[in-house]
């Protein structure tokens, strides 16, 4: 009989490229895809642990998986928290074994579902593992891993390691593989992609070039602000997708420097507004740190004054949390828990406005959308996964891009209708009829998801 596997992701894209990666050494070693949970042999929950809200998650759903699976069955952790923090899993009841980044998840076809987790378990190059071809139109890519930053809340560098770029070549060559209509390019600190081997800022710049000439939409993910250069900006809004994921954290300069971050409220208003002179069109993502030791009520006023000034299209919030290990976790000035939720609640509740109204501003607009599934797309303001939908008429076909006319808003999503004669389309590469999620596998964590809040 054939052994079967369940596969967890939770938290950020870059753990669901591991996730991709971990199935295709499963595959390798003769597994196949469960259709649920308690009809496989192992069970692999690949975990986060940006913050502790993120380990909780993890927690839960480790207990869950635990609960449900079937008698024999394995259960395996991996990913951020068992290369952080393998000692709190290993004699947590149903973990059967612990494996950090680069360890197996299996050993071989028909063997033991897993070796004890007292074995010594070989080393592998997760960053440079093939992957299965994509089951959606778009996929993510990750370019590098670690980070040489050292911002005062963030504990990754301590798990993921220093920055480690991938070769060109070997991005490329997983692109033309993965037969998509758009590529996400993800990492750690993406701006710096190439600056471990002495190349420059150039780098980047260069790879969304040619990744361009592979894909009708490049789409990058998780940019310093401070490497938001001239040249960066042409070649994204060459690349097709006028979008900007800009990693901010807060915009009072004084605060910044105790997150020991770059920029301020006027270096980042003035990227925006010549990013705006040049591509009207274009979209905005960011992401705040509310209640960071030592944020004054005047920190927390500026805060509000940008982004009801910016007008972002979308604006993830996460409180604080403090990470043992991190330069944060020394400094004085915590904001009381009441305290950090109002302000929370405040600037949530001006952003969630805001987004809604942008939305708003579209209906009657002509874009054109990847169909990524049977009734639903984005056009290039919409990250997968983590911003609204557009609902499309379901005859239009998966995988292919089609031009639409915004009917109505509801929130964050829309609701368009095609334009053009039946069948009539935008040009881009066809790649049939394809589901996000496959059989086996399933993103369920929140945190890094969420569309206006909560993103990490």
């Amino acid at each position: 009989m054939t052994s079967r596997y369940w596969l967890e992701t939770l938290g950020c894209p870059k753990n669901q490229v591991d996730s991709d990666k971990l199935a295709g050494t499963l595959a390798a070693d003769g597994f196949e895809p469960a259709p649920a949970p308690e009809q496989a042999d192992i069970v692999v929950v690949n975990t986060c642990a940006f913050i502790e809200e993120a380990r909780r998650e993890s927690l839960q759903v480790i207990d869950d998986l635990a609960e449900r699976r079937r008698a024999g069955a394995r259960l395996v952790v991996s990913g951020c928290y068992a290369e952080r923090l393998p000692e709190d899993l290993a004699s947590r009841p149903g973990v059967d074994a612990v494996r950090g980044f680069g360890q197996p998840v299996s050993f071989g076809r028909r063997r033991q579902a897993l070796a004890a987790s007292s074995e010594t378990v070989p080393e592998m190059d997760l960053l440079n593992l093939p992957r299965p071809r994509a089951n959606a139109p778009w996929a993510y890519v990750k370019v590098a891993e670690g980070c040489d930053r050292r911002c005062g809340f963030c504990a990754i560098p301590s798990f993921r390691g220093p920055q480690r770029s991938r070769d060109m070549g070997a991005i490329l060559a997983e692109i033309e593989a993965l037969k998509v209509s758009e590529v996400v390019l993800v990492a750690q600190d993406l701006g710096s992609y190439g600056r471990d081997g002495g190349r420059g800022r150039r780098r980047l710049g260069e790879l969304v070039e040619a990744a361009g000439r592979m894909v009708p939409w490049v789409r990058l993910m998780y940019l310093y602000p401070s490497d938001l250069t001239n040249e960066l900006i042409e070649a994204i809004l060459s690349a097709g997708v006028a979008y900007f994921d800009l990693s901010l954290q807060h915009v009072s300069r004084p605060l910044l420097r105790k997150m020991r971050r770059w920029g301020d409220r006027g270096r980042f208003a003035e990227r925006i507004g010549f990013i705006r002179s040049e591509a009207p069109h274009a979209a905005f993502r960011t992401n705040f740190i509310v209640g960071y030791p030592g944020e004054t009520e005047d920190d927390h006023d500026a805060l509000l004054e940008f982004v009801s000034e910016m007008r972002l299209d979308w604006v993830g919030l996460f409180r604080y949390s403090e990470e043992p290990g991190t330069y944060s976790a020394g400094l004085d000035g915590r904001i009381p828990p009441g305290l950090v939720t109002e302000r929370l609640n405040e600037i949530r509740s001006v952003c969630d406005e805001i987004t809604e109204s942008l939305r708003d501003r579209l209906v009657g607009e002509r874009t054109t959308v990847l169909v990524e599934r049977e009734g639903e797309a984005r056009s290039h303001r919409e990250a997968p996964e983590v911003d609204g939908v557009i609902r499309v008429p379901s005859d239009l076909p998966v995988g292919e891009f089609c031009d639409v006319e915004i009917v109505s808003s509801d929130g964050v999503d829309l609701r368009a209708c095609r334009i053009g004669p039946r069948g009539s389309r935008h040009s881009g590469r066809r790649t049939g009829g394809m589901r996000l999620n496959g059989p086996g596998v399933a993103n369920i964590g929140r945190l890094g998801i969420a569309r206006t809040t909560n993103s990490a």
